[in-house]
């Protein structure tokens, strides 16, 4: 697991929120949430990005593990990847939104470049 943000939550819990808000970002492209969260998700979405490029058995595999739906697995492999064909990293941006009005916690909008 990339990063030591704990994020407040247990283990399990936690990464199955990262799963999710990964799948998530590759289903629709972007999306909100806080800074902190925002990271994490950059760096697991980076991670299948790049398992995407490399397109073999293996990476699919690994991808599907990863990924909770099938459908946006088979959209990493088939659209989202190669357009970055030609990219070394640097797939997602991350752009700071301000404080959230409830508590004031720092938010962003994370999307595919």
């Amino acid at each position: 697991m990339p990063g030591t943000r704990k994020l407040g939550r247990a283990t399990d819990h936690r990464k199955a929120m990262l799963r999710a808000m990964v799948t998530y970002l590759l289903e629709n492209g972007k999306i909100e949430t806080t800074v902190a969260r925002a990271k994490e998700v950059s760096s697991m979405a980076e991670k299948m990005i790049t398992l995407g490029k490399a397109g073999d058995l293996h990476s699919k595999r690994q991808a599907l593990a990863y990924i909770t739906k099938e459908s946006v697995a088979k959209k990493l492999f088939d659209e989202i990847a190669p357009g970055y064909a030609e990219r070394n990293g640097g797939y997602t941006k991350i752009v700071k939104i301000g404080p959230r009005r409830g508590d004031a916690a720092e938010m962003a909008i994370i999307q595919l470049v």
